[in-house]
């Protein structure tokens, strides 16, 4: 056995590498400063309401989210996935129209051509543009051989433009990017594209907490210390193999101050409940006229009903940025949005709680950086979506190559 590791912080990051670790045959230690696991990813109950903190998908074609939990001997039906369907609802001065995949939600075909939403020629180049994003290698998206540009530039040279784009595009990828400028490296949005097409998000019948709570249950005994913050490595480096700093990464710069960390782009959601469903379908929905700041908003009681009380539904709205400062405003102008947008009355929905997320999501400009190094030396590692890709993928990506680097390190052979 050899000399233990310590891993500071139980998001999706740090349990993927206490995980492999473990697996390994090395001593770990978890220390979490909250008193759950999950970080990010993770869900507050609300007067019996699930509401995730933020808007939240698990998308179950992300391989290395399938492969960890594989290899804890759950697999995905640990989650009870409930799927949301593979297709936007858009709503304009005309009404709403559903925009699908024709492969996954054929009874959208006719509706996707003729939604006035862009002319025809707009959304085939959308297609062949999503299409050859869904299909070609991870590694060659990653590595276009014309090189890495922005979203904005790599739309305006697929033909994407017009109303298509700032009627759907553009809200749909905003709320998946956290910013609507498209300054998001191509790249990166095109790995995101190719997860959509190939798997359905979702989310698990029970909350988004589910999935860090599985992880964190293949753990051994003892090995996880919850409402254990740690203030400076130090404090947990003496005697230590290595240790892991696989927190967000603002909090990461605290214990590492020489570590740099992307800007971040901050996201806040807010969960309503009501009495009678707004609308019926499965499907994120987007204003397609721009009328507010929400980038989408959904009925997740239409995906998982046990997301609320028998008899009630959950209605989750998000917009770009940190509205804490002025959330009564942000909430006066999500409710006349949302009023649009389903067609209904939003005044008698009872606002449940908001989340303000100032580092939802790490930025990743062009030229995309998504190998970030895990060792900083001295057997100091650090993992976390900031040193991958901003998604959950890159997070547990990140935590599993933190941890092969630390095997490595302490010289176990695998």
């Amino acid at each position: 056995m050899s000399r233990g590791v310590v891993v500071i912080g139980a998001g999706l990051a740090g349990l993927s590498c206490a995980l492999r670790l473990h697996a390994a045959g090395v001593d770990v230690s978890v220390r979490e400063k909250s008193h759950r696991v999950g970080g990010r990813v993770t869900t507050d109950v609300v007067h019996g309401f699930s509401c995730d903190v933020g808007f939240q998908l698990v998308n179950p074609a992300y391989p290395a989210l399938a492969r960890v939990l594989d290899e804890i001997g759950a697999g995905l039906r640990a989650l009870e996935m409930r799927s949301f369907g593979a297709g936007v609802v858009v709503a304009t001065h005309r009404g709403r129209a559903v925009l699908g995949d024709p492969r996954r939600l054929p009874s959208a075909t006719l509706s996707s051509l003729t939604a006035p939403v862009g002319s025809l020629r707009e959304k085939v180049a959308f297609a062949a543009w999503a299409a050859a994003a869904g299909y070609l290698p991870a590694h060659r998206l990653r590595d276009h051989p014309r090189g890495d540009t922005t979203l904005s530039a790599a739309l305006d040279a697929a033909g994407v433009a017009g109303r298509l784009r700032s009627s759907v595009v553009t809200p749909f990828l905003s709320g998946v990017l956290g910013e609507s400028a498209g300054s998001t490296s191509a790249a990166f949005a095109r790995l995101v594209v190719r997860s959509l097409v190939r798997g359905t998000p979702g989310v698990p019948a029970r909350g988004v907490r589910v999935l860090p709570e599985t992880m964190a249950a293949a753990l051994p005994d003892g090995a996880l210390r919850l409402d254990a913050p740690v203030a400076s490595l130090e404090e947990v480096a003496r005697g230590a193999g290595a240790v892991v700093v696989a927190t967000e990464a603002v909090a990461a710069r605290r214990l590492v101050p020489s570590l740099e960390v992307p800007r971040s782009n901050a996201l806040t959601t807010f969960w309503f409940a009501c009495d009678r469903a707004p609308s019926g379908s499965p499907l994120l929905h987007v204003d397609g006229e721009g009328r507010g700041p929400l980038v989408n908003t959904a009925v997740m009681t239409n995906v998982a009903p046990a997301y609320a009380p028998p008899g009630r539904h959950l209605v989750a709205a998000t917009v770009l940025g940190d509205r804490s400062s002025d959330l009564p405003v942000a909430e006066r102008e999500v409710r006349a949005q949302a009023a649009l947008v389903y067609g209904t009355s939003t005044a008698r929905w009872d606002l449940l709680t908001a989340h303000a997320l100032p580092h939802a999501l790490p930025a990743l400009p062009p030229p995309l950086d998504a190998r970030r190094p895990s060792h900083l030396g001295g057997g100091v590692l650090v993992a976390g979506d900031h040193r991958d890709t901003a998604s959950q993928q890159g997070a547990i990506a990140s935590g599993r190559r933190a941890a092969d680097a630390v095997l490595t390190h302490l010289g176990v052979v695998r």
